[in-house]
Parts: C-alpha cells; structure tokens; sequence
C-alpha cells in the first residue's frame, strides 16, 4: 500500500507529542527530526522536506499551541495542513469542456502506466460524467501498445481508433478527430507513444500531435514508484508541453511516496488523479486533504462515502437493515453484501478509509480470499438453505454436503453460520440502544446497556475469519 512505511515512520513521530497536557521546544525538535528523516526516506525532495519542517516547527511553536489545552492535538492538525499544503491543498479537477468535444491528451515515459490510464480514464469519465469517449492509438513505434489499447478498449467497451504503424502520428490524429465529431463522440483520448527516456524526437512528435489536438488537458501519467526521478519527468515534460496536470499510477504498489509529495512544489503540477490498482476502475480524483489524513493514519471517511454512494444501492442497503433488526437476515442477503462490498474495491483498501482502523490492521492480517470461499460456500447451499439460515444449525449432514460441495472444511461452514449469527445480533443490539446512555468516550458502553458481556482474551488474534 502506498506510504506505508512513510506513515508508519510519521505516525511514530506523532506520538511524540499526543497525548501530553504540555509540550516544550525540545519536544517539537524531536517530533520534527523523526519527521525529517521520515520524509527523505520517503524519498521527498529535500527543499520540500526543508520548507516543510520549517513552517511545520514555526506553527508548532506558536504560544497559541504551547499553552493550549490540548497542544499535542493541535501540532497534529499543524502536521495534517502542511501536508495537504505541499500537495495541493485542493483538488483540481479535470478541464472538461461542456457541449463540446473534450480532448485529453496523454503523455509519458514508457512503462508509467499510460495505456491503462487512458482507458481508466475512459470508463471513469463514462461512469461519472456520462460522456462518450473515443481511444486513439498513436503509439506506432510498438504494435503492442495498439493491441494493448484494444483489448483494454473491449473490455470497457469503448471504441478504439487506430491506423496501425505506418501511418505518421499526426495524421492519426487529425482523422481520428474528423471521426470523433461525426459520429457523435464528447470525448476523445489520445494515447501518444513514450520512450524509456526523455528526448528530442519524442517531444517534437508531441508537440506536432498537440497542435493538431488542441487538448482541453494535457495529463502526464508518472510511476509513484520512481520517487524523484518522477519529478525530474514531470518538470521536462511540463516546460516542452505545458502539461496541465498528474495521473500518479501505482499508488496501491511498494512505493515510497515521495513523487505525491514533492510534484505540486517542484514542478508546479496539481495530481489530478491516482491509479490505485490494477482494475479499470482503480482510478480515484485525487484530494491533497484526504491523502493527507491517509498518510497521518486518521483515515479517508471523504472517499469511504463517495465510494458507498457510488456502488451501494440505498433502498437496498435500507432493506438489508430492516432485515437484519428484525433478525430475518439470510444467507441470500449475505451474498448481496459481499456483491456489495466487493464493487467497492479491496476488503483491506476499504477498511483502511476507516479511522483508526489502520492500527488493528497491522495486528491482524486479512486474506481477501475469504470472501471468494464465502460465496463458494452460499453457492454450494440449496435455495431453501439460503432463506431459511437455521437448517444449517440443526443439521450436521447439510454442513458436510456445504463443505464438500464447496471445497472447505466444515469448520468454514461452522464459522460462517456463526457470522451470520453475530451481524444479526449485533444490529439488533444497535435497535435496542439507549441513546441517552450512550459515553461518546466510550464506544462500548451503549454495548454493555443491553447486557453483553465483555469476552476475555485470547480470540481475535491472527486472520480475520468470516
């Protein structure tokens, strides 16, 4: 996952400081060596890292903090803006023009991730703004990249426009946008050739094809893996082709983070958006304030509710509470959760939107493939099982049939009966509540109102199992 290690080392730092009634300036300076040292390993440009300690230390040291009520807090706030700051405080979003054709043109070194950015950006921009995209391959110089294109447009159903390798890029271009306007197309997308390093011919070729384009927006795709090297790249490409902003690919990879944190300063780009997978839906906007709060470990509720908003059904969420609290919630509706959640993305990338979570992440190691072997599981009972949860209880003949029809054990079939059994009870412990008797300090106190008892320890530990 991408800043891992960055937001490790920073939320180490940040202990430093919370949780202390009172702070001195030797406390600050130590917080804030950690942090430097965190951000260079991160790779982060060293002006950036420079400045950013700088204005970091300045607010941290005002008197307003220092003799606050809560001073480790508010440094953390200060830490959490700063960062959002160096990013891009705001989100930029895309030029797209309206009643118009869009064109978007995409640069690049080769093996950033550019082909498959360009059609992430297709479906995206289908999904959420309903337009009509067209791909056009200009990459002659390797068949691969027109075939690649191809099949990525098949599988998004979108069309492509090429003309193979012989004919000139240029040309390409112009035919493809003749195409596009008269067949009814509001957005094209120009998937132009890369090279392994930056050079003349390569920029030359670029700036012919804009000239024919005219793009609404320019976006430079840049590998997050290449750290400060993705700087480097994004500054030539931004003064030969005044680039109009960043797709940062492979945020979801072993990446240090640095080229997030170090593009808006240096090279004076806004990340529009980020690659944070390898499905073609794996393409997020991206928000400085967000990344920021990701980073610190407070979580991404922003993102958690766009992406609920996005693939949940409300009336069927709706109806699955109902069922749930009255306790009539069976294994049919199990199966149209995980559908549910699964659209939403990775189990461990979604529970890492949570607050707090990320630090029972680190003790707990959860196995995606759980939720494959879940459905083999329903998939392997009748319908009358599926509707009625407690011919599963009462018959140990049915758990073997599950088991062997599903490929798991009987203890996988135990365990799911007994987590069917645990969501039911808990909603309708949540419609008991007492809101008057509700601690905010204490999420388990509306819990123990209803009579549950606190279990000891010793379960919980290892995989999270369903």
């Amino acid at each position: 996952m991408a800043f891992e290690n960055l937001s490790d080392r920073l939320q180490m730092a940040m202990r430093r400081v919370t949780g202390r009634g009172r702070l001195t300036e030797k406390d600050i300076n130590e917080m804030m060596r950690e942090v430097r040292l965190s951000l260079l390993e991160a790779d982060v440009n060293f002006r950036v890292v420079k400045n950013f300690t700088k204005d970091v230390k300045d607010k941290a040291l005002g008197e307003h903090i220092l003799k606050g009520l809560n001073p480790g807090q508010q440094v953390v706030k200060v830490v959490n803006e700063e960062l959002t700051k160096i990013m891009g405080e705001k989100h930029v979003p895309l030029n797209l023009q309206k009643d118009q054709l869009t064109s978007i043109m995409m640069v690049g070194l080769q093996g950033a991730g550019k082909t498959t950015t360009a059609a992430k950006l297709a479906l995206h921009l289908r999904e959420k703004e309903a337009l009509k995209p067209l791909l056009v391959a200009l990459d002659i110089y390797r068949p691969a990249a027109i075939d690649q294109l191809k099949t990525l447009g098949k599988q998004i159903n979108c069309e492509v426009f090429e003309k193979g390798t012989d004919v000139k890029p240029e040309k390409i271009m112009k035919e493809a946008l003749a195409y596009a306007k008269e067949n009814d197309f509001d957005l094209i997308i120009a998937d132009t050739a890369g090279r392994l390093h930056i050079d003349d011919v390569m920029m030359q070729e670029l700036k012919d094809i804009k000239t024919v384009l005219d793009p609404s927006e320019i976006l430079l795709t840049v590998d997050a893996m290449t750290g400060q090297d993705a700087v480097s790249v994004a500054k030539s490409f931004h003064e030969s082709l005044d680039v109009d902003g960043v797709v940062l690919t492979k945020l979801d990879g072993d990446t240090r983070g640095g080229a997030a944190l170090s593009i808006r300063r240096v090279a004076d780009l806004p990340i529009k958006l980020m690659g944070t997978g390898e499905k073609l839906k794996a393409l997020e906007p991206f928000h400085p304030e967000r990344m920021a709060s990701r980073i610190l470990g407070m979580g991404d509720v922003m993102t958690l509710v766009d992406k609920v908003t996005e693939n949940v059904d409300e009336t069927d969420m709706m109806g699955m509470m109902e069922k749930m609290m009255s306790g009539n919630f069976n294994y049919n509706d199990y199966l149209k959760q995980l559908k549910m959640i699964k659209r939403m993305g990775s189990l461990k990338g979604i529970m890492k939107l949570i607050p707090g979570v990320n630090k029972l992440l680190k003790k707990q190691d959860i196995d995606e493939k759980q939720m494959v072997y879940i459905e083999a599981l329903i998939n392997s009972m009748t319908n009358k099982e599926r509707k009625y949860p407690q011919l599963l209880e009462k018959s140990s003949s049915r758990r073997r049939r599950i088991a062997k029809g599903s490929g798991r054990q009987v203890r996988d079939v135990n365990r799911l009966i007994e987590g069917l059994k645990q969501q039911t009870k808990m909603m309708k412990q949540m419609k008991n509540m007492d809101p008057s008797n509700i601690n905010p300090n204490d999420p388990l106190s509306s819990l123990q109102n209803t009579g549950t008892k606190k279990k000891g320890k010793g379960k919980g530990k290892g995989r999270f199992k369903f």
